[in-house]
């Protein structure tokens, strides 16, 4: 058994360390939050929502540690990583490995900390919001996470005995895949929550809310379409993910637009009453990781000389709230009319 720790208690890591912990493997809740910690040592991990869960779990502050592990599980935020990473150095030996199931693209930032050597990654396939200390709400059923739990990899898509490892402990959560392509798994990923994630967190809104809207489909397939183009101009194919390869989601024409929506409501269906973790950053006057979801299909595209206009739109929209400490509603949609009618004019000419 790899001696196993979580790192970021939050919406996630409540939910992974609670399951873990009830399937009887022994794994460290680590957060730098001494609230949440303090909660989790008295109540316990409790997980509602989609699913019933309530379990005792260790927990600890990053100053209580005193020993090594084998495996972190990092879910902490990526606005956080430059500050955070260095002080788990003292508890990696010369073979730990650090997983990140971060959104964004993390692991090139980590490995410059850490080493390549001790970085592999991964995806989480279902959503969750934090409640408050100790209770994590699912927002994805319970079959999401019994079938899409977790795409890991290792950076230089090697199948090795420790990302095998890794693999056979996620599994106690939920069916847990090696892929080869780990940057294809991060951009698919990235698609994931640059669409619905970017729109919750510009919009004030959930995942239902967007798929209810006409306009608000359009905004999030040409979201799609923009990661889609971006990541092949880098060099990269996308991956299946929840049964879709998110490939398919690039537009050849605006009328293209009505062939995917079947794709988003399967796949996103079940995610309904998701927010993003963004808008609950948003809700709680913290910065959130924009840069490091929508800003990466942006940066990139700017570097390759791809226009990204709707991903700006949203970074646009999300950064002003973040500077007035304050959430978007759904009439911010009126935001992107003017990027709706030139899409549609240019069906027209």
């Amino acid at each position: 058994m790899m001696k196993t720790a979580i790192y970021g208690i939050g919406s996630l890591g409540t939910i992974i360390g609670a399951l873990l912990t009830k399937q009887g493997y022994e794994v460290d809740l680590i957060d730098p939050y001494s609230i949440n910690v303090e909660a989790l040592k008295k109540n316990g991990a409790r997980v509602t929502g989609n699913m019933d869960v309530h379990v005792a779990v260790k927990a600890f502050t990053p100053d209580e540690l005193t020993d090594c592990y084998d495996l972190i599980i990092l879910l902490t935020k990526q606005t956080t990583n430059q500050e955070e990473i260095p002080k788990l150095l003292p508890y990696l030996h010369e073979n730990s490995v650090i997983c990140s199931l971060q959104n964004g693209i993390p692991e090139p930032s980590i490995a410059k900390i850490i080493g390549q050597n001790k970085t592999v990654g991964g995806v989480v396939g279902f959503g969750a919001t934090w409640l408050s200390p100790g209770v994590s709400e699912l927002t994805s059923t319970a079959e999401v996470v019994e079938n899409f739990a977790f795409e890991i990899g290792e950076i230089d898509g090697q199948i090795t005995p420790r990302i095998q490892k890794i693999q056979q402990i996620l599994s106690l959560i939920g069916h847990t895949t090696i892929l080869p392509n780990l940057m294809g798994i991060r951009w698919s990923k990235l698609l994931m929550n640059a669409t619905f994630s970017g729109m919750s967190a510009a919009l004030g809104c959930t995942f239902g809310e967007v798929l209810d809207n006409d306009r608000a489909m359009i905004c999030l397939s040409y979201i799609a379409d923009e990661t889609v183009k971006v990541c092949h101009a880098a060099g990269y194919d996308m991956v299946e993910m929840n049964g879709i390869n998110m490939g398919q989601l690039e537009l050849y024409s605006y009328q293209d637009i009505v062939n995917k929506l079947p794709i988003y409501q399967k796949v996103w269906g079940v995610h309904r009453r998701s927010k993003a973790s963004m808008l609950q950053d948003l809700e709680k006057q913290r910065p959130c990781e924009i840069d490091f979801i929508n800003g990466v299909v942006s940066q990139v595209g700017k570097s390759l000389g791809i226009s990204t206009p709707f991903n700006d739109k949203v970074i646009e929209l999300v950064k002003s709230a973040e500077r007035r400490k304050g959430v978007n509603n759904f009439s911010y949609l009126s935001q992107f009319d003017e990027l709706i009618n030139h899409v549609k004019a240019e069906v027209s000419v």
